[in-house]
């Protein structure tokens, strides 16, 4: 088995991309990790065993041992940087939000097609034991059309989380709770149930002195007729997420841990007791990867054990599968240009206090802002 060696770029959520390629030893190898500082970066590089510690992204981009470049770097360079290393002849992971509008996604995608090269967007709640059981009585026609959803994204966020420079400022971070928190739920939702027809949306900033917002309430038509709300807050003394999805015949609901509610276990509530039954046993035969415990390093969080959030693991190692196969990814550029439109306008729907429709045409104000 051929193995992919990495270049993480940024040792924020870095750190966890790190763990996470630390519990798939076949299949990667940290070769090279970036940091602002060289402390930081020689520190990263003896915790990963990293054979380069660097402070620039084009040093990572140049170097010939490196496979994947992961960009885990603040979200306005996201783009820049997934673009530039597309075009060096390098895959490219990248967390979200993967790009600032629709126009530059699609530009992403004219680079990766012009490349050659492959990028794969962070969106690793889809690959949640929950999720994935949810996922596949849809798709075995056990649940019936969905009617209705909610999303909860209610979390807490204090003065030293912004404490940090690029956090809530709308050129740095791009976006407050809906870009930064709750965008992993949202997709979850969207994998689920398909693409949103028409959204209305409130946003404000009321628990936080930020740019952005913290609060947010939508509304969401979807292409399929279900009705789906959102409710995010980041000023909840209690943290917790949580997806319900009324089917014609099952009632999905999720567990509420905050940051890893796609994983098991999430309940599936028929009306009927054969049916129930029925759906039991469908769900018992949905297999889903366990998550992999490995030792970290003595970072800054002094960790002991660490557990990645549902699906990191199993989102990289369908990555590399489609890399040395030559298969699908398991998240796409298309992927993540639905949830960046949808972020759009959820955005334009509280500018302008008007509903939206989807999808967003390049002539519309959101379509590049």
């Amino acid at each position: 088995m051929r193995k992919l060696r990495v270049a993480i770029i940024g040792l924020g959520i870095g750190r966890q991309h790190a763990l996470a390629y630390q519990s798939l030893p076949e299949q990667f190898e940290i070769a090279a990790v970036c940091a602002q500082s060289d402390e930081s970066a020689r520190n990263a590089a003896n915790d990963f065993g990293a054979t380069h510690a660097l402070t620039r992204f084009e040093d990572a981009v140049a170097l010939r041992d490196v496979d994947v470049i992961d960009v885990c770097t603040p979200p306005y360079l996201h783009a820049a940087q997934a673009e530039a290393a597309l075009r060096a002849g390098k895959h490219v992971i990248c967390e979200k939000p993967l790009a600032a509008t629709s126009a530059e996604v699609d530009a992403l995608a004219r680079a990766e097609a012009q490349s050659g090269m492959r990028l794969m967007p962070i969106f690793q709640y889809r690959f949640g034991g929950g999720v994935q059981r949810a996922r596949q009585l849809i798709d075995a026609g056990l649940t019936g059309p969905a009617l209705a959803a909610t999303v909860e994204v209610h979390w807490r966020r204090r003065a030293n989380y912004y404490a940090v420079p690029w956090r809530g400022k709308r050129a740095t971070e791009l976006g407050g709770v809906l870009t930064s928190q709750a965008v992993h739920a949202l997709d979850a939702l969207l994998y689920l149930l398909g693409a949103v027809r028409r959204v209305y949306a409130h946003t404000s900033t009321r628990s936080n002195p930020v740019e952005v917002e913290d609060c947010a309430a939508v509304s969401m038509e979807l292409v399929n007729g279900a009705l789906a709300t959102l409710s995010a807050t980041l000023g909840s003394a209690v943290e917790i997420t949580r997806h319900r999805i009324v089917f014609e015949r099952l009632v999905a609901e999720s567990n509420t841990r905050p940051y890893s509610n796609s994983g098991d276990p999430w309940s599936f509530a028929a009306d009927d007791a054969a049916w129930q039954a029925e759906i039991d046993a469908a769900v018992a035969l949905v297999e889903t990867a366990a998550p992999t415990t490995v030792t970290a390093p003595a970072d800054a969080r002094r960790l002991k054990g660490y557990v990645p959030p549902a699906g990191f693991d199993t989102q990289l190692r369908k990555f590399h599968e489609a890399i040395v196969g030559g298969g699908a990814l398991p998240v796409t550029i298309a992927d993540a240009r639905r949830a960046v439109e949808l972020l759009s306008a959820i955005y334009h729907s509280a500018r302008t206090h008007t509903a939206v429709e989807l999808p967003l045409a390049p002539g519309h104000p959101a379509y590049g802002s």
